[in-house]
C-alpha cells in the first residue's frame, strides 16, 4: 500500500501534545512512519514537500523531517511533473482547496497513493474517488489491523 503524508503531517508530533486529538494523531503519524521504515507500506514523496519543508523555521524539525524522506521515499515525484501536478492541482483548487494542499494531492494522486494523509481540516473535507484522504489515527483504524503480527 502506498502512501503519502502532507508537511503538516510530518509536523504533527512538533505540535501541542496536550491537546487529545493533536496527541491522538501524532501517536498515529509515528505509527505509520515506522510501518513505513519496516516496510510494510510504501512512502511517496514531492517536490511540493521538499520546498515546503525547507520552509520550516526550525531546523531540528526541517533536518529529521528531510532526514526520513530522503531514508525512506521509495517514488518521488519530482518537478518534471509539475505541468501534470499543476493541472490537476488547479482542478483541485476550484473546489475551494488551498494552493499547496492542492499540489500535495495532485502529487499523491500522480504516485497513485492509496492514502494521502493529513491533518488539515480543510482538506480532509475534500473528497475524491482519486485517493483516499484521511488524517493518520482514521487511516490506522481503516488498515492498522492489517499490519499487526
Amino acid at each position: 500500500m502506498r502512501v503519502y503524508l502532507d508537511n503538516c503531517c510530518y509536523n504533527r508530533p512538533y505540535d501541542d501534545q496536550t491537546q487529545l486529538r493533536i496527541s491522538l494523531e501524532s501517536q498515529a503519524k509515528l505509527y505509520v512512519q515506522e510501518l513505513i521504515k519496516d516496510g510494510k507500506l510504501e512512502l511517496a514523496g514531492s517536490y511540493v514537500l521538499i520546498y515546503e519543508n525547507s520552509k520550516n523555521r526550525f531546523e531540528a524539525k526541517r533536518t529529521a523531517i528531510t532526514r526520513f524522506l530522503e531514508d525512506n521515499v521509495s517514488i518521488y515525484i519530482d518537478n518534471s511533473y509539475s505541468t501534470q501536478v499543476e493541472a490537476i492541482a488547479s482542478s483541485i483548487q476550484q473546489t475551494g482547496v488551498k494552493a499547496f494542499d492542492a499540489l500535495h494531492t495532485a502529487c499523491a494522486i500522480i504516485a497513485q497513493c492509496d492514502y494521502f494523509l493529513t491533518t488539515d481540516d480543510r482538506l480532509l473535507k475534500y473528497h475524491t474517488d482519486r485517493i483516499q484522504i484521511v488524517d493518520p489515527t482514521e487511516f490506522i483504524r481503516r488498515c492498522g489491523g492489517e499490519y499487526d503480527e
